[in-house]
């Protein structure tokens, strides 16, 4: 069986990058992690040497390469049995690949004002109409979900699932802006931000130097 390389943008930046990282992480999966730092002179250069669209993510197992985030998270959930990715229950994995879908596909107001920046918290950013609305159709789908098939641990669906690693980044966007929630998604929010993978995550984008400046919205809190 070969072994599973990663490549990934900046994690202070790279929301996509996070999702597939954090299901291996989870899943418990041995990998290797290439980080490429975007917008960076040699980037697209280097990106291409592993990737055949251009962009971050792309796993590398042997011959095979998958280079989008979702699609990473199911090979490895096909691949790896341990690995979980969907619920058990037919209703609920229906959900769980329909708000994973969502997410990959919608909340493009939300991605663009709020752009992945983990490092530290920050203020001054007011959210549009067409954001704020983004915000309220996550926070209805994460409440929804809570109370309807959560009963089993506290990620959207009792146990973690690839709808939790698509999810992850806009839990930490919402944490960054100081995004008011109700207490359902709070909690979530502190699920996520607990969760060994994630701490390291953080800790290691915290580390990093590289600064893309129009990803800095707003002002850090200090």
């Amino acid at each position: 069986m070969s072994f599973l390389t990663l490549v990934i943008g900046n994690k202070n930046y790279s929301s996509w990058s996070l999702r597939p990282w954090l299901f291996l992480k989870h899943a418990g999966v041995s990998f290797a992690e290439i980080r490429i730092p975007l917008n960076a002179r040699e980037t697209r250069e280097h990106i291409a040497q592993y990737s055949p669209s251009g962009r971050v993510p792309v796993l590398l197992d042997g011959a095979v390469r998958v280079w989008e985030s979702l699609a990473i998270c199911e090979y490895i959930a096909e691949r790896f049995s341990e690995a979980h990715g969907w619920p058990a229950d037919q209703h609920a994995r229906a959900i769980a690949r329909s708000i994973a879908a969502e997410m990959h596909a919608g909340f493009s107001a939300l991605r663009a004002e709020l752009p992945m920046n983990c490092r530290a918290k920050r203020s001054g950013v007011v959210p549009s109409s067409t954001a704020r609305a983004d915000i309220e159709r996550v926070i209805t789908l994460w409440c929804t979900c809570r109370e309807t098939f959560g009963q089993g641990g506290p990620w959207l669906f009792g146990a973690f699932t690839i709808a939790d690693a698509m999810f992850t980044p806009v839990a930490l966007r919402f944490q960054t802006y100081n995004v008011e929630l109700p207490e359902v998604a709070r909690e979530y929010v502190s699920t996520v931000n607990e969760h060994p993978a994630i701490r390291e995550w953080i800790q290691a984008a915290r580390d990093e130097t590289e600064i893309i400046e129009e990803e800095e919205r707003g002002n850090p809190v200090q």
